[in-house]
């Protein structure tokens, strides 16, 4: 079966898409990637990649073509519009050319944002007249709301209309939230194309890995990993990083990068956090693993918005495959995972008191019993989340089933 993957993010960069891509294809699927020229989340293009280097590649036996963008920068509003926009112009123009000049059988759109990844795809699809599958890891335009603070009417009706146009000409809307099911159906008569398609974490969360860390401060730790960004609700986790200011044995280690973590280095500077918080850099998804293995809890937080009581991020499945408790500060659709699992404890988003108070239980809890509660996370992981599980739904997906 030929599939063709249209997605504006893609390897070097590290989303669900690779693992689509190279997985399919171990299997005996012929994939073709219409993807970006990897930007995220630095901003500037990957090294050894640009309008003039590696837009055409095989990798693991995946075609891919990498259609034109502006880069993302610092995320701002104006250059985040531009990287999207470029991309869905460029893209559109690459898929027409694909579309006439390759065959394939089924077009599948991973989105964990934005919107406009689905007119490439449509564009496909119209001239091919081939059935489109669409995975949502991020509603539009609520996203808009919550992580952009738009609220121009015309704006968001501009994109209720393209939302609404790509879930009218997907066969299937395939969603990694439960909780989505309630924003398509509002715009649209769309039920009977929904299908739950959760995330997954990489197998090697699974595994121990060897591999040197920079040097982490003694005592229970707390990490986060993952984009520190405006949705992660920092503002809340600093203020609980300071009610526990003077607990010495509580250490908070934020594993990755984003808009917020020059926000966050001054608030510890600010308060005199030094010897509480830390904040170690970006790394490889292959190094995670032996992160994880250092820490006694993993912290899993957004902001109280309706879009993110409904998302359950990615990096919950990674916490639960790693065997970690998890200390959450999220409502919804995350909170109940957590609960049903009884993989840790979850207060309401932004409730950094509550937040506190669980970090607390955890650090005086003995061990067996939080190691009871990392088990119970992976036992559910492997049970509703494990990749190849979610790989084999997704290929009867492609072959016209649920």
């Amino acid at each position: 079966m030929r599939v063709l993957l249209v997605t504006q993010y893609f390897y070097p960069e590290n989303f669900k898409s690779n693992d689509i891509a190279f997985e399919l294809t171990k299997r005996g699927y012929e994939v073709t990637v219409l993807t970006g020229i990897p930007n995220y989340p630095s901003g500037s293009f990957y090294k050894d990649y640009g309008v003039f280097r590696n837009r055409k590649q095989i990798i693991n036996g995946v075609h891919i073509y990498r259609a034109l963008l502006f880069s993302r920068g610092r995320g701002t509003g104006v250059r985040l519009a531009l990287n999207y926009f470029s991309w869905a112009f460029f893209a559109s123009i690459r898929a027409a050319i694909l579309a006439r000049s390759k065959k394939f059988d089924a077009i599948l759109v991973h989105e964990p944002s934005p919107i406009t990844q689905g007119i490439p795809a449509f564009i496909v699809k119209r001239i091919l007249h081939i059935p489109m599958y669409f995975w949502i890891l991020d509603l539009w335009p609520e996203s808009l709301i919550s992580a952009g603070g738009v609220t121009n009417k015309y704006v968001l009706n501009f994109f209720t209309h393209i939302v609404q146009s790509v879930y009218r000409n997907s066969d299937k809307i395939l969603i990694s939230s439960r909780g989505f099911k309630e924003s398509i159906l509002e715009k649209g008569d769309y039920g009977s194309k929904i299908v739950y398609f959760p995330n997954w974490a990489e197998d090697i969360f699974l595994e121990k890995v060897n591999f040197q860390l920079p040097l982490l401060p003694e005592g229970f730790t707390i990490m986060f990993a993952g984009n520190i960004g405006e949705a992660q609700d920092f503002e809340n986790i600093m203020q609980c990083a300071l009610l526990l200011k003077n607990e010495d044995q509580i250490k908070f280690i934020f594993v990755g990068d984003g808009r917020k973590r020059i926000w966050v280095e001054e608030f510890v500077e600010k308060y005199k956090l030094t010897n509480t918080v830390y904040t170690s850099g970006r790394f490889s998804i292959e190094e995670m693993p032996a992160f994880f293995e250092r820490a006694n809890v993993m912290l899993l937080s957004l902001k109280d918005e309706l879009i993110f009581n409904l998302t359950v991020p990615a990096k919950l499945q990674a916490y639960m495959a790693a065997g970690k408790p998890i200390a959450g500060m999220i409502s919804g659709e995350g909170q109940k995972i957590i609960n049903d699992s009884q993989c840790g404890y979850a207060t309401n988003a932004g409730d950094y008191v509550g937040l506190a108070d669980i970090i607390l239980r955890l650090k005086n809890m003995d061990e067996d019993t939080r190691k009871v509660l990392g088990r119970n996370g992976r036992e559910y992981y492997k049970r509703y989340f494990e990749m190849n599980q979610c790989i084999d739904h997704l290929c009867n997906i492609l072959q016209g089933g649920d």
